[in-house]
């Protein structure tokens, strides 16, 4: 089980942001709320840690990304590759972009929640607790041999 770790440990979160000086003011805050925070800047970085043994089970994830960082596009590739590499991680998505768009075509992609940028760290701090939570909760329910699916599929094209 990928995102098992003992209950003593710190939550680790994968932060993904291409903004240097945001990043790091993000690192350091969480680190110093208890948090384990591994860094990448680009889809690619991000990826990369999550193929690791014990990948985060907790993602921050900016939408705007290089090579594409006034695009949304390749932010919600990393959401994509990040789920199906590990499907239980808890996404929560960052974005200074077209916020109506963004929000509705992250969660359609399975993001767990969806803050706009600037946002305070009270806020962030409460989504990474809810995700945590979730995430916690589902370790659990794997273990009892429990497992929840999500499918998105539009209701108008009727089964396939």
């Amino acid at each position: 089980m990928p995102h098992a770790a003992p209950a003593a440990q710190a939550p680790a979160v994968l932060l993904v942001e291409d903004d240097a000086a945001l990043s790091g003011y993000l690192a350091a805050a969480l680190r110093g709320k208890g948090y384990h925070v591994h860094c990448a800047t680009d889809r690619a970085s991000a990826l990369a840690c999550m193929e690791q043994p014990h990948a985060p089970a907790l993602v921050l994830l900016d939408l705007g990304l290089p090579p594409h960082p006034s695009t949304m596009r390749e932010g919600l590739q990393a959401l994509q590759d990040i789920l199906r590499t590990q499907p239980g991680t808890k996404v929560l998505v960052l974005t200074g972009q077209d916020e109506a768009a963004a929000a509705h075509e992250a969660v359609r992609l399975g993001a767990f929640d969806f803050l706009t940028k600037p946002t305070g760290l009270d806020s962030l701090l409460q989504a990474l607790s809810r995700a945590n939570l979730f995430a916690r909760e589902e370790a659990r329910m794997v273990l009892a041999g429990e497992t929840r699916l999500s499918i998105t599929a539009r209701i108008d094209e009727g089964p396939k």
